[in-house]
């Protein structure tokens, strides 16, 4: 059985020769990914290559200009380093006034930080929305690349947002909790705004071309206990379904990604329509245990992760191959489960703890997870 194959199947829950193990943002067939040309990842990425199934994450570029559109937008970028940050500070000029945001990275960490937010009120937030709406156009130039190295060893996964994560991220996470609970009417105008133009730049995109899986990314904004499980179906169910359904018409899957506290929010997860779920923490990060999960909704969903990131960067072989037995036996029966970590290293250069906790880990799934 490819790869491919496995995977394949695993979305569906059905029979398959082994549990597919996948290394999240790891990904072994993407010539371009920073792990594939960074010297201190090469023993880690053979070994990812030879025992994992690529589920590779690329997604295509577009002409977005800001907030989902490809409007004109006049926009200016001021750029400094100060004590080993890149600090890029950008001033939006729109319709009903000025907004700025700021973003850091450090060398030698592969993420960036926003240090300053677009939206710090409601009153910013009608600004961001005074940029008009148009359309985003795709170029599935790097998608087709990766297609290509990829091959039948694994599936091609595209990461979408919804409009929980848009209304969100305008604010600092603070500010967004206060918004969201003190003024829910604006706040939810806001999300059936930014919802509205990403279907629409969504159903565009599967006109164009599509993937094997559709990641939707977002859902977490509203679970405990940061608001309460009485408004995720609101906000969640209701407008994630609508992704979910032409992601379902042009023949692919989705997978909802969802960290935190999932225990009190899963059957309306479920209730999505959506084939996945990742990444299925455990406690305490997570409230609910895997075979819990497992049992609600493992007869509807197909389940990704439980394999802690901290595990794996901070603890012992030993401790990472009983972690692999755990999830083995709490969620491998039935099928639908594919083993993954709920995060993926981003230092340079990789340590060497990280290194062995993994290749124990790759090891480990080998070894339970036979059928």
């Amino acid at each position: 059985m490819t790869s491919r194959e496995r995977l394949q199947r695993a979305l569906l829950r059905e029979p398959t020769d082994r549990v597919p193990v996948s290394t999240y943002e790891l990904v072994g067939f993407n010539s371009k990914a920073f792990e594939n040309r960074e010297p201190s990842y090469r023993r880690l990425m053979d070994a990812v290559r030879a025992k994992s199934d690529c589920v590779a994450m690329v997604e295509p570029s577009s002409n977005e200009t800001f907030l989902c559109s490809a409007h004109p937008v006049e926009m200016e970028v001021e750029e400094r380093t100060e004590d080993g940050r890149r600090i890029v500070r950008r001033i939006l000029h729109t319709p009903l006034g000025e907004l700025t945001s700021t973003v850091e990275t450090i060398q030698g960490v592969v993420t960036s930080w926003t240090t300053e937010h677009w939206c710090k009120t409601p009153e910013d937030v009608d600004r961001a929305l005074s940029v008009p709406y148009v359309p985003l156009r795709y170029d599935f130039s790097e998608v087709r690349r990766v297609r290509a190295e990829v091959g039948e060893r694994g599936i091609v996964m595209t990461s979408l947002v919804d409009g929980l994560l848009l209304a969100a991220e305008l604010m600092e996470f603070g500010d967004f909790t206060v918004w969201a609970t003190t003024e829910p009417e604006h706040f939810e105008r806001t999300l059936r705004i930014l919802h509205e133009r990403n279907l629409e730049n969504v159903r565009r995109m599967l006109q164009d071309e599509v993937v094997d899986l559709y990641r939707i990314c977002g859902p977490e904004y509203a679970t405990p206990p940061y608001l309460p499980p009485s408004r995720f179906r609101e906000l969640v169910t209701r407008p994630d379904s609508e992704l979910v359904d032409p992601i379902h018409a042009a023949g692919s899957k989705a997978r909802l990604h969802c960290h935190g506290r999932i225990g009190r929010v899963l059957e309306a997860i479920a209730d999505t329509g959506a084939d996945a779920l990742d990444p299925c923490e455990p406690p305490p990060d997570g409230d609910v245990a895997l075979e819990e999960v497992k049992r609600r909704v493992g007869h509807r969903m197909c389940l990704f992760g439980n394999l802690e990131l901290r595990l794996l960067e901070m603890s012992e072989p030993a401790e990472v191959r009983a972690a692999v037995r755990r999830c083995m036996e709490q969620a491998k029966a039935g099928y639908g489960y594919v083993l993954m970590p709920t995060a993926a290293p981003i230092g340079i250069p990789l340590p060497r703890r990280t290194e062995e906790n993994y290749l124990a880990f790759l090891d480990a799934a080998e070894e339970y997870g036979a059928y």
